[in-house]
């Protein structure tokens, strides 16, 4: 575990380390389906739609810089009978990973399930991202849903994974 880390709640100025963070994941070709890097001005509006009290967006620190992020997002938005679910999603820097920032995160969003009032949580992800799903499975998430190759990625089809957890 990290041992001088710190997370809180991300503030607008986070903005520019975290859209890097997932700039990151985009390059990697097996984090996430976005293929095309965002500026900081296109992550704005998506930004703006976390609320600490229901849908928190989450930064872990080190020596005041941040180096991973998660989310807590709307489950089929609008839909009320759903709303105790939520999707959850984490990227950490790459220079951090293998330092226990993706299991901080984790740790800490689980625990705040309780005050946001979420009972279940939804990890939707590519099956070639084994990172995370070791992440996933350390937290007894399960694997509840399969989408087989759906996803087109490096010219070839990728299945989509969601994993789940009664929190």
């Amino acid at each position: 575990m990290m041992a001088t880390s710190l997370i809180r709640l991300a503030k607008l100025e986070d903005l520019p380390s975290i859209v890097a963070i997932y700039n990151q994941a985009i390059r990697s070709k097996m984090a996430t389906g976005d293929t095309d890097e965002f500026t900081v001005n296109q992550r704005q509006e998506w930004f703006a739609q976390f609320d600490a009290n229901t849908y928190p967006l989450y930064v872990a620190t080190m020596a005041h810089k941040v180096v991973g992020y998660c989310s807590i997002s709307p489950y089929r938005k609008g839909r009320k009978a759903m709303e105790t679910v939520a999707e959850i999603s984490y990227y950490v820097d790459y220079s951090f990973h293998k330092k226990g920032i993706g299991s901080a995160l984790l740790s800490y969003a689980l625990s705040d399930c309780k005050r946001i009032h979420k009972k279940h949580l939804l990890a939707v992800l590519l099956s070639s991202n084994k990172a995370s799903i070791a992440l996933l499975d350390k937290f007894q998430f399960k694997q509840w849903g399969l989408f087989p190759g759906i996803v087109r990625m490096h010219k070839q089809q990728i299945s989509q994974v969601i994993y789940g957890l009664a929190v």
